[in-house]
């Protein structure tokens, strides 16, 4: 699934390749300053907003889901209004390397308020589809719903997804498909290319270098996930607070601490220093023996 993206490659390199032709010459892409790029794609975004009504249309694929189609307001579409005016049009502020972004999304529906918070390092089960802002085409598309983790996914698609919520209830059809209770998270998002591909989109996706993406998506269900298994959810292994896991090794082993079974590198592992039920939930507050405002599980000093 092109919506997945291990790492942020505009950072790791200079010089992109994206295409060559059949004398072999090879069409190079510079790479452009951040601000600069995230002014662009803010214009291109806000004139998307202003210039497109969407509608909800039926999915063939799936009669149990509808699909967020978007279409540019034209002579005789007195009627219709530009999602920039629409009531469901929110925004957040999200931080890149250095670089704040506004990130734009449509929330049609939040999703039943009694389902617990999506985070964003959780798995989630969803259908979806994304295309390049330009010519509107399709790059990505799951229309029956499809489960992965947040955390391999671009910037700009998990940072919304705390914003949305899953559905009450799950029913598996006679026919293998699965039915929910129609209370499920249901929104767009606005993605700018440093949230997302930056330089570097993925091959034969049809996005060019620098674009804007748009993805549409319904939210069925979030599981809290712990990718270590060391009783700690990866939401809050995020020890800095910026939202990434990668950047948090709390022991410099170079194994973030969503990943490392021993945080610390105190030679106990962190399942040992935290308190959990049994059912293996974590029990707040976290252990705290020497009382030096550090949790035991990211203390190397404890035990002493």
């Amino acid at each position: 699934m092109k919506i997945q993206n291990l790492v942020l490659i505009f950072i790791l390199i200079l010089i992109v390749s994206c295409s060559s032709d059949d004398d072999g010459d090879v069409t190079t892409v510079v790479i452009r300053d951040v601000e600069e790029v995230k002014v662009e794609n803010m214009e291109q975004i806000q004139t998307f907003l202003e210039t497109h009504y969407y509608e909800l249309v039926d999915n063939p694929q799936n009669p149990n889901f509808q699909s967020i189609v978007y279409k540019e307001i034209g002579e005789n579409d007195t009627d219709k209004q530009a999602v920039l005016d629409s009531e469901f049009l929110k925004s957040k502020t999200v931080s890149q390397l250095g670089t704040e972004y506004t990130l734009y999304y449509l929330q049609i529906r939040e999703g039943a308020e009694a389902v617990r918070n999506t985070t964003f390092a959780d798995s989630v089960l969803v259908t979806y589809n994304g295309f390049a802002m330009t010519d509107k085409e399709v790059f990505d598309n799951a229309p029956n719903p499809i489960w992965f983790d947040l955390r391999n996914n671009i910037i700009g698609f998990y940072e919304v997804m705390d914003e949305f919520r899953g559905s009450t209830g799950v029913m598996l059809n006679p026919d293998g498909t699965v039915s929910f209770d129609d209370n499920f998270g249901v929104g767009s998002v606005f993605i700018p290319s440093g949230l997302a591909y930056f330089s570097a989109p993925p091959s034969g996706s049809g996005i060019s270098p620098y674009e804007p993406i748009v993805f549409n998506f319904q939210l069925y269900k979030s599981i809290e996930t712990d990718h270590d298994r060391d009783g700690v959810p990866s939401w809050m292994e995020d020890v800095n607070g910026n939202r990434r896991l990668n950047d948090d090794d709390t022991d410099e082993d170079r194994i973030p601490n969503f990943g490392d079974q021993d945080d610390d590198g105190d030679g106990v592992p962190t399942r040992e220093e935290v308190n959990l039920d049994e059912d293996g939930n974590l029990i707040l507050p976290l252990p705290d023996s020497n009382g030096n405002g550090t949790p035991d599980y990211l203390d190397a000093t404890f035990p002493a």
